[in-house]
């Protein structure tokens, strides 16, 4: 997921980063971090802030700690500084967007395996019960070490409009709701009888065919490169046929993600009413929040009107992994930025930040899914935006169905290629041969990948 940096949130993050004893030590003491989000640098802070005599300060004044993703500005600046043998960030954020050139692809022999920062991953991982797909994805490929992990975990479910079922099936009940879309199977075979039954109530399943390109992207059995070539696995070019069939029967509301219209499909104001997206728990929180307000300034009609249950195909969809630089490892900052990426990514301890993450604390906001599993079985997920529903029921086993073998740095360019060529399709100005052919052709051009 790509959250827009701002400048409060630089603002807040120094005033923390102050809090936590910032000030012109040598540089040898002080931690160097680098993101494209306050989140990071603030967990930082707080560590340092709950160790006052860790004996390390850490200084957000930087103006590269923080770096905004908009043009690809965070990838080319954390380029730049992995490369310096003396400017290098300790620790760094990855987001899922971009996270397979640092731990799989061409920048990954940056990244420091945390066993050699003194991190026992495997009994910590385990002991955690840390979400497969996270640890796939923060696995490097070339030696099989893990060089990153996340905090948030973002298996997919199905987010529905409780009084949008009840209008199509006369309950909102998750597990009823489940079986009428074929929540669980692995298929979609189901998923469009419930089509036709919301079509036929007026109702649009969900809002446009980029709900749906989640779970079939991380559902196909092969990556898009394969030993160095395009590879098109068949579930991904069967999205031609998803996408002309949800438009061809009037399934969706015809919109693009991330557009107004989505927004307004969000708010109930679109076209038809839509029943629901797929999406892991931050697009409860950070985007169907803004739509559906507060417990203290709830939206009638919207605010308690969500629920979560089970997708009828599994998937993953965003996160931020937690890395550190190679050096670091032969440094006297070794120990320190162990415990702190051990602190955010592996703690399931009451004090560690994936406890306060869960519960809200942290932030002093929304509960959120985290990494660990066992944190998740500790704590309560009721939210009031969805009525009370506790949302972990669904999306801690919804990790176990994500697939990060999957995913390769070059994901975030093909994605857009093959959209933009599947919604050309759809529209009728290529017909499927001329939109396979662009996706190869466009491929080679921005990435000199030729296909198989």
């Amino acid at each position: 997921m790509r959250k827009k940096f701002t400048v409060a949130a630089l603002c807040a993050a120094m005033v923390i980063g102050s809090l936590a004893g910032c000030s012109k030590k040598a540089d040898s003491k002080v931690i160097k971090v680098m993101s494209f989000t306050d989140e990071i640098p603030k967990m930082v802070a707080k560590y340092i802030e709950k160790h006052p005599d860790c004996g390390y300060t850490f200084d957000l004044t930087n103006d590269a700690t923080i770096v905004a993703t908009q043009d690809s500005g965070y990838v080319t600046a954390l380029d730049e500084k992995l490369k310096s043998s003396t400017d290098y960030p300790d620790i760094y954020g990855l987001e899922s967007a971009f996270v397979m050139k640092y731990t799989s692809g061409d920048a990954s022999g940056f990244a420091a395996a945390y066993d050699d920062l003194g991190i026992d991953s495997k009994a910590k991982i385990d002991a955690a019960e840390i979400a497969p797909y996270a640890v796939q994805i923060g696995t490097r490929t070339s030696d099989s070490k893990v060089v990153g992990l996340p905090y948030q975990s973002t298996g997919g479910a199905f987010i529905y409009r409780r009084s949008v079922a009840k209008t199509v099936w006369g309950t909102d009940d998750p597990a009823e709701v489940s079986k009428k879309i074929g929540g669980g199977t692995q298929s979609f075979d189901t998923f469009w009888n419930a089509a036709e039954e919301c079509k036929a109530k007026g109702v649009a399943i969900i809002s446009g065919d980029g709900d749906i390109w989640h779970p079939i992207e991380n559902s196909s059995e092969q990556p898009w490169v394969v030993n160095g070539k395009l590879h098109i696995d068949p579930k991904r070019e069967g999205f031609l046929d998803i996408s002309k069939k949800l438009k061809d029967n009037g399934y969706h509301n015809e919109t693009k993600d991330w557009s107004d219209a989505w927004f307004a499909d969000m708010k109930g104001e679109g076209t038809k009413p839509c029943l629901g997206f797929f999406g892991p728990s931050w697009l409860i929180n950070y985007k169907l929040a803004e739509a559906s307000g507060t417990a203290e300034k709830p939206v009638e009609g919207l605010y308690g009107d969500w629920a979560v249950t089970d997708s009828p195909v599994g998937f993953c969809w965003g996160g931020t992994w937690v890395a550190a630089h190679k050096n670091v490892a032969k440094s006297s900052k070794k120990q320190i930025v162990a415990d702190i990426i051990t602190w955010i990514t592996l703690d399931t301890s009451k004090d560690g930040l994936q406890q306060s993450w869960a519960d809200g604390s942290f932030s002093g906001g929304s509960k959120d899914t985290v990494c660990s599993g066992v944190v998740m079985k500790n704590n309560n997920g009721e939210q009031g935006i969805l009525g009370g529903q506790n949302m972990y029921d669904y999306f801690v086993p919804a990790n176990k169905y994500a697939n990060g073998k999957v995913m390769t740095q070059y994901d975030g360019t093909i994605n857009d290629i093959w959209r933009e060529a599947t919604r050309a399709y759809v529209a009728g100005t290529l017909d499927r041969d001329g939109a396979i052919n662009k996706l190869k052709e466009e491929v080679k051009s921005q990435l000199g990948i030729d296909a198989e």
